[in-house]
């Protein structure tokens, strides 16, 4: 685990300058902003900036025109073109930092990403910087922590916790990183019994808008360890986590599925049951459209169903006898619920493991009465275009402020609409688009307008996600912490 010594003390922000004590530290190695902002040259320019992060960073370094660096810059949502000025896949924390310092004296900014979700075009122009070298990974069970760096995933990471019989706060998705999960909130399966997975983190190791590095906590820097803690990714380049672990001995869940016909049905026990669930069930509600695709299984391609998704942080029995509502209900196709080990919770919504283009919207619902259910299956129909409408369940933790909480406050909406679909041509995601707000709009007497912010889709804003007085706090760090613009996340606090 990191030790204190050698970060900054309690109360001490991140200073100004960066003393230069690193054999790779660029001052002095590279051409200044202003030079460069002289040359007229756009390909002079590629160079130079090339040349130049080759020199501060051990890690591989990719420009336009390099072989690679087409595939590189490719973000996990192919639909999103991601016009960045250089890709640079960073070997450890220190590397991080010698490029940031870079990009700094270069005047160009930096974004994160490990694993490619969360692009946005707000990242042209940038350093992309890769973070996906960075996982290291250190459970202490006696201590229920764990030590993870920027590149670790979900799946990774619940794979070593369960053989300890303890759990993280993980979302639907085994390949999306911890960190940029968290640095949104983390809004996950077990998030109605333990709130948001943000509220979890104990320390970031950082690097600062200067280059220099930290390790950030609620003693030593209350300002940007609140803002860290889902404010998302514009503050500080995060290259580890310390977080909370909670105990989950037992693990019961799986996928329920119908044919679509009997939505009305699924839906009216949805209801019932997550209206008396305790908070170690969650529970989400699917309407899917299964695509045509030799992937997937015969009996399923192309078909048109419903889907009850779950988990149950106990035993088999309970878990069963808490669900039993929808065993009422004919036709099942498929139900793979069962006692399950915490590293096969990735697979439960079966979501893609890799890279696809689509398009999403998200709204909160302020509930799931009867208008709201019929105008919800009314607009949905055969869901088509789309391949996913998902509504989850949400309350219990994160309906209360938490003691201490970060900037991804409380959710008093009890319900989470999803929609997504696969964009495989311009025509094809005009369509999707066209359908999502289709929905979207008639569900709008049923909706806050607000939305999580690892739900923003599109051309989205982070104001989005937040209410006024926790916006206006986000920006005010945002501007005194980096007042240059180094740090551009996808959805930046200040546009």
């Amino acid at each position: 685990m990191p030790r204190e010594t050698g970060f900054l003390p309690k109360d001490q922000t991140i200073p100004s300058r960066l003393p230069i004590t690193d054999k790779r530290d660029v001052a002095g190695l590279i051409t200044s902003g202003a030079d460069r902002r002289r040359r007229t040259q756009q390909e002079e320019s590629v160079t130079t900036l090339g040349t130049d992060l080759r020199r501060a960073v051990r890690g591989q370094v990719l420009v336009p025109g390099d072989d690679g660096f087409e595939a590189a810059r490719l973000p996990w949502n192919r639909a999103v073109d991601q016009r960045v000025a250089a890709v640079v896949e960073v070997e450890d924390a220190a590397d991080a930092a010698a490029a940031v310092r870079c990009a700094r004296l270069a005047g160009l900014a930096v974004a994160a990403q490990p694993s490619g979700h969360g692009a946005t075009t707000h990242l042209d122009g940038t350093i992309l910087l890769r973070t996906g070298r960075l996982r290291g990974m250190e459970v202490l069970p006696e201590r229920r922590t764990a030590r993870v760096e920027a590149g670790v995933r979900w799946g990774e990471l619940l794979t070593a916790t369960g053989k300890h019989g303890l759990t993280g706060l993980p979302g639907s998705s085994p390949v999306v990183s911890v960190t940029g999960y968290t640095l949104g909130g983390g809004l996950g399966w077990f998030a109605r019994r333990h709130g948001w997975a943000a509220d979890g983190v104990r320390a970031f190791e950082v690097v600062g808008a200067d280059g220099s590095q930290a390790r950030v906590t609620a003693g030593s820097d209350p300002d940007l360890f609140w803002a860290l803690r889902g404010g998302g990714g514009d503050f500080a380049l995060v290259t580890a986590m310390e977080i909370d672990l909670h105990p989950a001995p037992l693990l019961y869940g799986g996928r329920m599925l119908w044919p679509a016909d009997r939505a009305p049905e699924v839906l009216a026990a949805y209801r019932e049951v997550t209206a008396a669930a305790p908070v170690e069930l969650t529970a989400w509600f699917a309407m899917v459209k299964f695509p045509p695709a030799p992937q997937v299984p015969e009996p399923l391609r192309g078909l048109a169903a419903v889907a009850v998704d779950s988990t149950f942080l106990g035993g088999e029995e309970e878990g069963c006898d808490l669900l039993r509502r929808f065993e009422d209900i004919p036709g099942l196709l498929r139900d793979s619920r069962a006692a399950m080990p915490l590293d096969a919770l990735g697979g439960i919504c079966a979501e893609p493991t890799q890279p696809v283009p689509g398009a999403g919207r998200a709204e909160l619902l302020t509930g799931l009465g009867d208008a709201v259910a019929d105008d919800l299956l009314a607009a949905a129909g055969d869901v088509a275009p789309l391949g996913t409408v998902q509504v989850r369940h949400l309350g219990g933790a994160l309906s209360r402020p938490a003691d201490g909480g970060g900037a991804c406050g409380h959710v008093p909406e009890p319900y989470l609409l999803s929609m997504v679909g696969p964009v495989m041509s311009p025509e094809g995601g005009q369509a999707v688009t066209a359908r999502l707000a289709q929905i979207a709009g008639a569900l709008a007497p049923h909706t806050t307008g607000r939305k999580p912010f690892t739900y923003l889709n599109g051309d989205e804003k982070a104001a989005s996600a937040f209410d006024a007085e926790t916006l206006a706090r986000l920006r005010e760090i945002k501007r005194r912490r980096d007042p240059d613009g180094v740090f551009r996340a996808g959805r930046p606090v200040l546009a």
